[in-house]
């Protein structure tokens, strides 16, 4: 019994407790520490005065991917994590000291039109206060219009996919209208509207309710007819049928057409803000380029990127929530 038992393999690790190599995890905090020598001890040929606190925020990265990795066996998810970021980190850090190289340190690339990482970062220490009202005010306004034309599309594609009166009287003029690009609407909304801030939700809200609608319309138009027949069955009323069948069964199609609304809200924002309104990440672009102030324009387009995949990750997540039998279909 004994030599059965000492022949027998040993039991498998728990997935997620086994130990992790901590070599990816430091080979990218150790390119971050290079890279911040580099920043601190390469002289600029630029006139730049944020390298040291650019070499201060490489450290602390550094920093942050060793400790990760050096806990990852006693935390899991810091160890996969660190594992998972390892070969984009070591490239952003070879990507951030080349721009340096040819920006601030050799200053191969011509002036404003190329600015240095440290031109960028002192933005954000100098200009935060501006900078951060923009952020603000374009968070509320694309709020504000995706929000109305996301629920003006379901109500509509509710109505389009549950009613063949309500389709009869609507596709038409979703047809004809829908495929236009909300931008075309400029001139119009801009005289129609009291205000450019009204203009500006009702443009967002334009290119938001489209895409909502036909998805909606789609999910709803593609039940299948046994779920209806069951409920009847059971004694199921008209409401029932829309608000506890059908539209559950749409809800797939319809976060499909709030990604698409979502991604049509964002350009037509930034193009709304550059014609009328007085603050916003599209003024704050205009107002960068008329001064020629290239580093806060590429400052401003990276917060844009980061306020843009900080939405369509909490859509994400609500769409995981929500669609619990479908999470981790489609990841972000």
């Amino acid at each position: 019994m004994t030599a059965i038992t000492s022949l027998a393999p040993a039991a498998p690790r728990p997935h997620g407790l086994a130990r992790l190599s901590p070599a990816p995890g430091l080979l990218a905090g150790l390119a971050w520490l290079a890279a911040a020598l580099f920043t601190a001890a390469w002289p600029d040929r630029q006139d730049v005065d944020r390298s040291l606190t650019l070499a201060a925020l490489q450290v602390l990265g550094a920093g942050w991917l060793i400790a990760a990795t050096l806990l990852g066996n006693a935390v899991p998810r810091l160890g996969i994590w660190s594992r998972s970021v390892a070969a984009w980190a070591v490239l952003l850090a070879v990507l951030v000291s080349f721009w340096q190289l040819v920006t601030a340190k050799l200053d191969l690339l011509p002036l404003p039109f190329f600015a240095s990482p440290q031109a960028l970062l002192e933005v954000y220490t100098d200009d935060w206060a501006r900078l951060g009202d923009s952020l603000l005010h374009s968070v509320l306004l694309l709020a504000k219009g995706y929000l109305i034309g996301a629920a003006i599309g379901f109500a509509t594609g509710v109505s389009v996919g549950w009613s063949r009166a309500v389709g009869y009287w609507v596709h038409p003029v979703l047809r004809l209208i829908g495929p236009l690009p909300a931008t075309a609407w400029i001139p119009l909304a801009f005289f129609v509207f009291p205000s450019s801030g009204s203009a500006s939700i009702f443009l967002i809200a334009l290119a938001t309710s489209f895409p909502v609608t036909v998805l909606t319309w789609s999910g709803v138009a593609s039940v299948s007819g046994a779920y209806y027949d069951v409920a009847r069955t059971l004694g199921a009323s008209q409401r029932f049928l829309i608000f506890k069948v059908a539209i559950p069964a749409a809800l797939p199609h319809v976060f499909v057409g709030l990604f698409m609304g979502l991604g049509a809200s964002f350009s037509v924002l930034v193009v709304a803000e550059m014609l009328g309104v007085k603050s916003g990440l599209g003024w704050y672009l205009q107002w960068a380029q008329g001064w020629a102030a290239y580093a806060s324009m590429y400052a401003a387009l990276l917060v844009m990127a980061a306020m843009c995949t900080t939405l369509i990750t909490l859509l994400f997540r609500l769409r995981d929530r929500t669609l619990a039998w479908q999470k981790g279909l489609v990841k972000w």
